[in-house]
């Protein structure tokens, strides 16, 4: 379950730093070319807004600051899954949201904004799952002679 939870907060960290940096030292840019490789997916939603891009992108940065603090103890449950559950909030918001505003995108950017943001919730998700502990560790820890 480490090598899950150690996977999964390890994308969320690069999802983060990506954004977060791209966001918020070059907003201009972000907004104009987000997510890259050829795909422009802000521009549709209005008009651009240096502060809020630069929020999106100290946000971002938060969270990524927040995910690598899990990734490095992750082994720590409780961080794990208050890190999960942090993005889980945040990422089930931001997919309603643009699920409910594809009308503004071809076909192909439709499908590619639901499937990454459906792993996005998918990837908080899997940190809130709790890990199972064997019995014998559980006797260890209270000092059981078993």
């Amino acid at each position: 379950m480490n090598r899950i939870r150690y996977v999964s907060l390890g994308l969320l960290a690069v999802v983060s730093l990506y954004t977060g940096t791209w966001a918020y030292f070059a907003p201009t840019r972000w907004y104009a070319n987000f997510p890259g490789l050829g795909l422009s997916w802000l521009p549709q939603l209005g008009p651009y807004n240096e502060h809020l891009a630069k929020d999106a992108g100290a946000m971002f940065l938060a969270l990524a600051c927040l995910t690598l603090v899990a990734l490095r103890q992750v082994r720590n449950t409780r961080l794990v899954q208050t890190t999960g559950a942090v993005w889980l909030v945040f990422n089930v918001l931001h997919f309603s949201y643009h699920v409910q505003h594809l009308d503004m995108y071809g076909t192909r950017d439709q499908v590619l904004n639901v499937v990454f943001l459906a792993a996005l919730v998918l990837l908080a998700a899997v940190l809130l799952v709790p890990v199972s502990v064997p019995a014998s560790a559980l006797s260890a820890r209270r000092g059981d002679p078993r």
